[in-house]
Parts: structure tokens; sequence; C-alpha cells
């Protein structure tokens, strides 16, 4: 993938010791665009993996405490995993690659965040966290080369009027002594370049000026970085139509913003281990609220539409639901209704066969996230799919997690995530209360994965225990031959999910959304 047309200049700029002059530190202002070429299959995988970043970041920021050692120690390791930078190395060849990776990933998820402003206020937030993190384990004499560096220069007083604001100085800034003022420069800069420390009362505040003393200087740079980098953002978004005319870009980029980037469910790992008999108990204790909610609409109005169907179709596929149990679940419980059983074989089959390949193109069809659950095709009227935490009215929620016997301190836990709109994380919530775990392990992307994590929770750590009519045994056998054998298991260790043709569902829902 080239980045700019300069490939000759870009040659000479990398060759030899200019290297390390590239990438001096291991955090950047990421001023100037990369000039790097690559392939497509790197632009994917450094996309998908920063995007990873980003969202643990954004867990952890509502887990933990910001700056809290957990914290660190779960960033700094998530940083390592992924291989980006996170304190200052010695220049290497292997730094210098994952410096690059840094600096052309960011600029990759510019293109992609630009587009919204919700998606630019997500970017910005996530991208200051990370920046505010590798500031603070940077030495004082990697801080004065980074200033310089990048040209940051913020006005001193003099010794005379630090003297005499000593007193204020120590009393409004945590943790600082006469000999720490003694031995560091304050800076006065206007009171909102430092709104963090003004909001706190962590800052001594006169005629309009806010006086830092150099410990707290993280403050006024990370004000510098959101404002170029908002900047930067929406110069991209004007410029993004010339990169979208590129074909091979633009599908990529229109699904990084609410790509997943988890396991691949789209493999059925546990074909025929769930009888239909199953199907109500495990939907009270392993069903996230979202399927849960469809559940219970089927059984009460033994009819789902179209939406519905298929979030909720393709779920119960997931968690190991042949073709031929499918088939017999959805029958039985619409002619309960007012279909009978030949319309039923006429009107609703032929989708069900085409969620599990069986007819149209015969594509694998993968599950929902909770990304395209929570960012697609909301309900209206009369429809359960969706997300309960994105799209239910909040006293309506409320009234829901109350009917699942959850307490009040849970539920109040759960909203105040949700009204941050941090809707994963508040399922994330609702797991951890549900299953009385203190902390659940893992970050929360995908329904599916919500309901092995429950197995295994329930199980003691163990696979669903498996079933042994002989009717499923013989249903195991039939599907086993037609189900497709897919390789991924994450996106750590297989192409990234958000490779998959963009089109499938699109074309499965435009296909189906005639029959509700």
């Amino acid at each position: 993938m080239q980045f700019s047309r300069n490939r000759k200049m870009k040659a000479t700029r990398l060759a030899g010791d200019q290297r390390a002059g590239i990438y001096p530190h291991s955090i950047q202002f990421y001023l100037q665009p990369p000039l790097e070429n690559i392939s497509l299959a790197e632009f994917e995988t450094f996309a998908v993996e920063r995007l990873k970043l980003l969202k643990t970041i954004e867990n952890l920021g509502v887990t933990y405490v910001k700056g809290s050692q957990q914290y660190k120690d779960k960033l700094e390791g998530e940083l390592k995993k992924l291989s980006f930078p996170y304190r200052p190395q010695r220049s290497s060849e292997q730094e210098y690659d994952i410096r690059k990776k840094d600096h052309i990933s960011h600029f990759i998820l510019r293109l992609a965040y630009c587009q919204t402003e919700e998606l630019r206020r997500w970017f910005i937030q996530q991208e200051m966290d990370l920046f505010r993190f590798r500031f603070n384990e940077l030495l004082q004499e990697n801080i004065k080369d980074f200033l310089h560096f990048n040209n940051l220069k913020y006005d001193t007083i003099s010794n005379d009027v630090k003297m005499e604001l000593q007193e204020k100085l120590i009393n409004s800034t945590y943790g600082l002594s006469q000999p720490k003022l003694e031995e560091q420069d304050v800076y006065k800069v206007p009171f909102q370049a430092a709104l963090d420390l003004v909001r706190a009362r962590k800052v001594f505040v006169k005629a309009g000026f806010a006086f830092i003393p150099h410990q707290e200087i993280v403050t006024i740079v990370l004000n510098d970085f959101r404002t170029k980098l908002s900047k930067a953002l929406a110069l991209t978004a004007r410029s993004l139509p010339v990169v979208q005319s590129d074909e091979r870009l633009q599908p990529l980029l229109n699904h990084l913003s609410h790509a997943y980037v988890g396991q691949d469910y789209s493999m059925q790992k546990n074909v025929g281990k769930i009888s239909l008999d199953q199907i109500d108990n495990l939907s009270l204790k392993s069903f996230p609220p979202c399927m849960r909610q469809l559940h219970k609409a089927l059984r009460d109005n033994h009819h789902l539409r179209h939406g519905g169907r298929m979030q909720y179709g393709l779920f119960l596929k997931g968690i190991g639901m042949t073709l031929e149990q499918a088939l017999q679940f959805w029958k039985m419980e619409f002619i309960k209704g007012k279909v009978d059983a030949d319309k039923f074989d006429k009107t609703y089959s032929y989708s069900i066969r085409h969620n599990y390949g069986r007819e149209g193109k015969r594509t694998d069809y993968t599950p929902y996230s909770c990304m395209k659950i929570i960012l697609t095709n909301p309900p209206s009227q009369g429809d359960y799919h969706g997300c309960p935490f994105r799209h239910s009215d909040p006293e309506l929620l409320k009234q829901k997690l109350q009917s699942y016997k959850l307490t009040s301190a849970g539920i109040n836990e759960i909203l105040e995530l949700v009204k941050g709109m941090h809707y994963q994380l508040a399922c994330q919530k609702y797991f951890e209360l549900t299953h009385n775990v203190e902390d659940c392990g893992f970050s929360l992307n995908h329904p599916n994965q919500f309901f092995t994590e429950s197995q295994k929770v329930l199980g003691g750590g163990r696979e669903i225990k498996k079933e042994s009519s002989q009717s499923d045994s013989s249903q195991r056998s039939q599907n086993s031959q037609t189900v497709k054998s897919l390789s991924k298991e994450s996106i750590a260790d297989s192409k990234p999910a958000i490779a998959a043709p963009l089109m499938e569902m699109e074309d499965l829902d435009e296909f189906f959304n005639e029959v509700e």
C-alpha cells in the first residue's frame, strides 16, 4: 500500500542510520503522514491490531482507575502482546519496526474514524489515554528531548515569581514540596490549556492563567495533542472522498469503525451438543440480554420479525444448533401462532437453510457481533432485536434488569455505563453480576462469546456437556458433512475477521427482508 507518490524520496530517507532519526521516541504527535509502502495485508493487520488496542484502552478506562497500577499493568501487557511501543527503548531494527507500525496504524484509523463526530470523539479519547500512558513512562531527559523534537515551547516563570507564589503552588499541587519546586520549572499557560487540572482543583490559577509545575506538564502536552489531532481529523474528513475512490480501501475503511476483531464464531465447535430441551434453561443462565429478550419474545408471541430471526437464528447456529434442529425449533414455535406448517415450509424454511449455507450462494453466515447489533439495523415498533443497553429506554431497561433479580447497586452500575454509552461494558457487568464473579477476565465483543464464557463458569471451566441422545448423534453426523471447516480461531492466529466478504449479510438481509 502506498501512502505517498514520492517513493524514491521515501527509500532515501529510510536508508541506513537515518532510520533512528525518523522515530526517535516511543511516543509521537503524528504530525507527518507515513511515507512507507506496505501491502494490503499489512494495512489490514495494522488497522485491526491498533483497533484492538484502542478498544482495550476503553475497557480498562472504565474497569480500573486510570493511572492505577492495575490499569498500567494491563495496558502494558496489551501493548507488549500487540507489539506497540510503550516505553523508551534503545534504537534497533525491531524497535524501528514497532514504531513504524504505531505510526502507520494511527493514520489508517484516522481514515476510518474521521467520518462522524461520534467516531472522532471516541478515537480522540482513546488516543489521548494511550498518549498519556506513554508520556508518563518517559524519563525526564526523554521528556525534554520529546518537547524539543516537536517544537513544544511553554512560557516559564522566573525564580522570583516562583518564590513569590511558592506557598500557593505547593498547596494547590498534589505531591509538590519546597525542594521539588526548587528543582523544576513552572509553566504559565492559559487556564483553558489545563482544564483537567482546573476541574480537579489541582492547579493554581491567577488572572486567567494556570501555573503548572513540570511534574504536571503532561496536562498541557496532552491538550496540544488533542487540539492537533482534532484539527487533523477534520482535515482528513474533507479529504476522505479521494481515499474512498480507491476500491481496495473503501470497504475496509467503512467497516473498520464497527469491526469485530475477536474470535470467529462462523465455525460451530459445539455442533449437536445443544438439545432443543436445553434452550429455555440456557436462555435464563447463559444467554446475553439481547438473545434472552429475543427468546422470550419468540416464546410469548410465537413469531419474530426478520431482524429478530436473523440475529437470534445465527446466534443459535453459533452455539451449536444444527440445521435440522433449527428447522424443528422455529417450526414448532411458529405453528403455535398464526403460521401453519405448510406456510412455514414455503415462507420461512428457505431462509433458515440459507443461513446454514444450504441455499443461494452456499455461504456459511456468521453470527452477529456486538458492534454489528449496536450500530446497524436499529429495532422499530414491534421488533425485539438489537441491543437492550443501546436501544431500550433507560426506565424500561431498569425494569427488565429488576425482573432478572439483579441488585439495586448492580443495576445502578449498569445504568451508569449505559449513560456513558459503554454498552458492551454494561453487558460485561451484567455477566459478572449474574455469574457472581468479581472480574470476568475478558472483554466482551460478541453474544456467542458471552454464551461460551458463561458455560465455562457454570461448568467449572469445562466445555458444554455433550448430549447423548441417538437423534442428536444422527444430526451431528449429517451436519458434520456440510459444515465448512474453518481454521480461524482469533485475530492473532488468523486473517482478521473484517476480511470476510462485507456484502454477505447485506445480500441475505435484502433477499429476505420482505418476509416478516
